[in-house]
């Protein structure tokens, strides 16, 4: 019988010591936000880079580092890169339930509007360029990819969920946003807006 019991207390101790020492997981449920759309919140609210302003680079000093976008091959992409682009910037993860559900119109939208010069850089935040490639693999996406590995591309633009949208002009003006999913109408909307010469 005291076996028992001490197997019992020694269970209900180490269960105990998991649930308070494993890792914090990705958000279980998503936070609502702007005009009642869905998103994952991966940091402090912010107001982001305003409509109307010129788009930040994706290189340059902040904080006294050096920041980088690259792409999955570790090459660099930069803002002036994509100049005279209508430019949709995503920023996204693999493990973020809204951004899967929005690959395939992203892909989709990316395809229909390629001819006319749009550029989707979909950036994902903070994880490998395998696991990321694996996905890219995955869903058979072909439109550009960056790294920000150290989340600073996302700080620059004032990214504090997934997925979030900029609609960017082909002189790189910020002429729309969105803190959460889009559906494939409000993408192309969105897409018509920034096409424009």
């Amino acid at each position: 019988m005291e076996v028992l019991t001490i197997i019992g207390i020694t269970i209900v101790g180490i269960a105990i010591a998991y649930g308070v020492t494993r890792p914090i997981e990705r958000p279980a449920a998503p936070a609502s936000v702007g005009l009642g759309t869905s998103f994952y919140r991966i940091g402090a609210e912010t107001q982001g880079v305003a409509i109307g302003q010129r788009a930040p680079d994706f290189t340059g000093q902040q904080d006294g580092r050096d920041v980088q976008l690259t792409d999955l091959d570790g090459r660099p992409i930069s803002l002036s890169s994509l100049a005279g682009h209508p430019l949709w910037v995503n920023f996204w993860a693999t493990w973020c339930p809204p951004c899967q559900s929005e690959t395939p119109d992203l892909e989709a939208v990316a395809q229909a509007h390629a001819a006319d010069g749009l550029v989707l850089l979909a950036i994902d935040v903070q994880e490998p360029a395998d696991v990321v490639r694996a996905y890219v693999n995955q869903y058979g996406l072909t439109y550009q990819i960056g790294l920000d590995t150290t989340a600073a591309i996302m700080q620059r633009y004032g990214v504090f969920g997934l997925p979030t949208h900029y609609f960017i002009d082909r002189q790189g003006v910020i002429r729309d946003r969105l803190f959460g999913p889009l559906s494939r109408a409000e993408m192309e909307r969105r897409v018509a807006a920034i096409e424009a010469p």
